[in-house]
């Protein structure tokens, strides 16, 4: 691996969990519980259960496209929206913020370890590095849109602080 790869690749690693701007991932979810995830507020959208169901569907999708697969493409991105705005349980909460973060962690691997400018076989055009870099900007703008709910439901910060660490 190059040094230009292997340093591209851990400024991905930083884009992916969270630094310098913004909160890391794996801070700003866990303490969110199924009540709060599914509430809905008049002015926007979605939930913050819709919204981590939405990111993980892309995430899934362009990490199945890194390990060299041809996941089906949705006939209408509106269908990676979830038509119920909240979760059956906390279990199916948790289960949801479990699958995400495991996703982040499969996407660090790949940038760690991965030849970021190989092309891909199903994805005309796009390297390893530029599917990883949509992860995380896809997920850095939606996990804004969760702190910003999180702000006006007045459940933030979390645990810990709600600042970069």
């Amino acid at each position: 691996m190059s040094d230009a790869n292997q340093l591209f690749g851990q400024a991905l690693v930083k884009s992916l969990v969270g630094e310098r701007g913004h909160i890391r991932v794996a801070r700003a979810l866990p303490d969110i519980d199924a009540e709060l995830a599914g509430k809905k507020n008049v002015e926007m959208p979605y939930s913050i259960y819709q919204l981590l169901k939405h990111m993980s569907y892309w995430q899934q999708f362009m990490l199945e496209h890194l390990e060299g697969r041809k996941p089906q493409l949705l006939g209408n991105v509106m269908e990676s929206w979830p038509e119920e705005t909240g979760p059956q349980s906390e279990e199916a909460w948790q289960a949801v913020i479990k699958e995400f973060l495991q996703g982040v962690d499969q996407a660090v691997k790949i940038a760690e370890t991965a030849q970021l400018d190989d092309s891909l076989a199903h994805f005309p055009g796009e390297t390893k590095a530029g599917l990883l870099r949509n992860i995380a900007s896809h997920n850095s703008y939606h996990l804004g849109e969760i702190v910003l709910l999180r702000r006006i439901y007045g459940a933030w910060p979390p645990p810990g602080g709600g600042f970069p660490a």
